[in-house]
């Protein structure tokens, strides 16, 4: 769901502080996209005074016709190769960057799913009937289901959860903030994975790249993970709700406020939404039963029996990507004959159209993101830096999980100043994942770190592009509500599921549970035994 121009800009007044610090360097950062740029800039320097400086390093893996190790040296980006690379092979530098396919492809299915009514709708179904107090663990938990529906779990799920609070005679802006926390401070929290996963998990696979060609992302390697991140979150959420903001906020004292608020959804009879449900159930039935039977029926297409034991299920997990188009537009398109917001297979066309102009501004984004990601690998700085700084985490004697818990408050710092996951996801994984995997931690390990530290400080910062919209949700109960009291609500939070993210992952790490069907924590290092 677009949200109006109107909704998202709000005229704040910068307070002092920390928060004021935050906010004055946020708003002088440029647009995402001129961001990039900048850093192409940077990065042109970088590797023009490499270049001259004589920097190398011997590769990981690679050796010469003599058997020694490769050496591997900086190269200047405005030398004549790299500059005929650059503008020879611009059309194939951005329909090949690894996350625009995989992101298109879901968004497909989720537009239509979207704009049929079926995500708010099974938004309120799944929590309208909540008893009273079970009533935040059930917003907190569909919340971070919700992420799947990309911007309408912000648009409808957040305003929603205050009129179901207000309508259970609880504060609206306490359910409100359970319900920012668990769509924003749980942002990768999910029971299944999804495009967000598929859009992460493709910048990991260009960054392995530089290191190891052939490489492909599983868009199910954090499965594990993500999925106990969100059974740890929401009692977290649970807890910081009912005894830290709710008391803090007292006995709602304003009057009936919002009726509803669907964001422009049509009233339906229970009939007629209930008959809808049961399609879009039906639907999604089918969808996993043709995977089931795809992957055990006859001649097992989505199981290589020919593989090595290790590799048979690859074309399985390379399948979650059509899965997951077709679980969302199936269902979609079923709910959407039953409300009659798909009238003809018209209608289905411009839902999916609709979705690709969304993606428009994505598009702009993946240009820029795409060519910095390919402009680093030309300058061979990912390799130089991932060798020297695995030469010093090694030096350090630090082990995995100290190196791991460093990255998700890396993560979370960084999230302060840039809100895009995916933007310093592409900006720091060339660095991070080759690194870690010369000391024997897998791609899809780190991965993870990176998104239990990028998900817990979104609900901090004024930067993210919902906090302005959600203050305004907050403001229609109470006018005058300001953003140092909706920062000051949603702190405990933040701290909360920081704490709880750090202690997952060192666990994880510690007890070598694999983050997802086929992944591992750690690898065979590329250089010498992984630290444990």
């Amino acid at each position: 769901m677009q949200v109006s121009s109107t909704a998202q800009v709000h005229d704040r007044k910068v307070t002092s502080g920390i928060l004021g610090w935050i906010e004055r360097v946020g708003n002088r950062l440029p647009d995402p996209v001129f961001l990039f740029l900048w850093l192409i800039a940077i990065l042109v320097a970088i590797s023009v005074a490499g270049a001259l400086a004589g920097w190398s390093v011997p590769h990981p893996t690679a050796l010469d016709d003599a058997g020694r190790p490769l050496v591997v040296a900086v190269e200047s980006l405005i030398s004549a190769a790299n500059i005929r690379q650059l503008l020879t092979e611009m059309p194939h530098t951005f329909t090949g960057f690894p996350p625009l396919g995989y992101v298109l492809t879901v968004m497909l299915g989720a537009g239509v799913a979207e704009r049929s009514g079926l995500f708010a709708a099974a938004m309120r179904a799944s929590v309208a009937k909540a008893p009273r107090a079970l009533l935040t663990p059930v917003v907190a938990l569909v919340s971070m289901m919700g992420n799947h529906a990309a911007d309408a779990a912000f648009v409808v799920m957040i305003p929603l959860a205050g009129v179901i609070y207000h309508a259970a005679g609880r504060h609206p802006l306490v359910g409100i903030a359970a319900s920012f926390a668990g769509v924003s401070g749980g942002f990768s929290a999910n029971l299944l994975p999804g495009q967000l996963d598929a859009l992460l998990l493709g910048i990991t696979e260009a960054a392995v790249h530089t290191v190891q060609a052939g490489w492909t992302a599983n868009i199910a390697g954090n499965w594990y993970v993500i999925a106990a991140m969100a059974i740890v979150y929401t009692p977290v959420i649970w807890f910081v709700t009912d005894r830290i903001v709710e008391p803090r906020m007292g006995v709602w004292q304003g009057g009936a406020g919002l009726s509803d608020n669907r964001e422009g959804t049509e009233e339906l009879s229970p009939a007629i939404q209930r008959k809808a449900m049961i399609h879009a159930g039906l639907g999604a039935l089918a969808v996993i039963g043709a995977w089931t039977l795809f992957t055990f029926g006859p001649g097992t297409p989505l199981i290589d029996e020919t593989a090595a034991p290790e590799a048979r299920m690859t074309p399985f997990f390379r399948s979650l990507l059509p899965f997951f188009l077709f679980i969302f537009l199936i269902p979609g398109w079923a709910y959407g004959r039953v409300t009659g917001s798909i009238r003809d297979h018209r209608d289905l066309v411009k839902m999916m159209t609709g979705a690709m102009e969304d993606m428009a501004y994505y598009l702009v984004l993946a240009f820029v993101a795409a060519h910095f990601v390919a402009m680093f690998a030309w300058s061979n700085l990912g390799l130089v830096m991932a060798v020297e700084g695995a030469d010093q985490l090694r030096a350090s004697g630090l082990p995995a999980w100290a190196m791991l818990a460093a990255i998700v408050i890396f993560a979370g710092v960084l999230n302060l100043f840039i809100g895009s996951a995916s933007a310093k996801w592409a900006v720091v994984a060339p660095v991070l994942v080759p690194m870690l995997m010369l000391l024997g931690i897998s791609p899809e390990m780190t991965t993870a770190a990176y998104r239990v530290g990028d998900s817990a400080t979104n609900i901090l910062t004024p930067l993210m592009v919902y906090f302005p919209l959600v203050l305004i949700f907050c403001r229609r109960w109470v006018a005058d509500y300001g953003i140092g009291s909706l920062t000051a609500t949603m702190v405990p939070y933040g701290v909360g599921i920081m704490a709880a993210g750090l202690l997952l992952i060192v666990g994880w790490v510690v007890l070598e549970v694999p983050p997802g069907p086929g992944a591992a924590i750690f690898i065979e290092p590329l250089s010498s035994p992984a630290p444990r």
